[in-house]
């Protein structure tokens, strides 16, 4: 994939991104078990997420699932664009660890970080969250997503990857029988769901 070079100013985080990419590639064709891979999201993905992030501007970003910081670094290079910030959220420590070495390599750990824990837990600090990406455990989905809505300011989004890929019904059942959000599926790649929280 040719990635858009004139709207990151040739950055250092082009290496970066393509090596975690060709990692993760890898690792699938070695047939790792699924615990053991990064499971980062498609380049096509991170360009919609870039994309995305430009568009909204939105000042708090919290990352719920960072695994080695490929999302996390598309986050961050749009958001330090208009002085945005990313809390990034990984449970096993030494791949946070991996993570962050990879936004300081990538030029962009002023923007973001990566804490180590549990997502909900790490964006319970927060009390206006502007846009949330989910890409955690599949079966965490509904915990994480309950946990995260109510700190998620009036017109803010939650953003949740591999809607399709995996079954997923029952956050999306969980979301649709919500009065306090208009929701959309996006069948691009891996599905996202595209949730926003009602103006009040």
């Amino acid at each position: 994939m040719k990635y858009p070079e004139h709207w990151i100013a040739q950055s250092p985080a082009l290496e970066v991104l393509e090596r975690l990419r060709d990692d993760d590639a890898t690792q699938r064709e070695r047939g790792l078990p699924v615990s053991e891979r990064t499971r980062n999201v498609t380049a096509p993905t991170g360009l919609f997420l870039f994309s995305l992030i430009r568009s909204l501007q939105p000042g708090l970003i919290v990352e719920i699932g960072s695994s080695t910081g490929y999302s996390t670094i598309w986050l961050a290079l749009a958001a330090r664009e208009y002085g945005g910030r990313i809390v990034g959220s990984e449970i096993l420590p030494e791949r946070a660890s991996q993570a962050n070495a990879n936004l300081v390599e990538a030029g962009v750990a002023d923007t973001a970080i990566i804490e180590t824990g549990d997502g909900s837990e790490i964006a319970a600090r927060f009390d206006s969250i502007d846009l949330v990406f989910l890409d955690a455990e599949k079966d965490d989905y509904p915990r994480h997503f309950d946990n995260v809505i109510e700190r998620v300011r009036p017109g803010g989004v939650v953003l949740t990857d591999n809607v399709t890929s995996h079954d997923c019904e029952d956050l999306l059942s969980l979301i649709r029988q919500r009065e306090d959000v208009v929701t959309q599926t996006i069948p691009f790649e891996r599905g996202l769901e595209y949730t926003v929280r009602h103006l009040r």
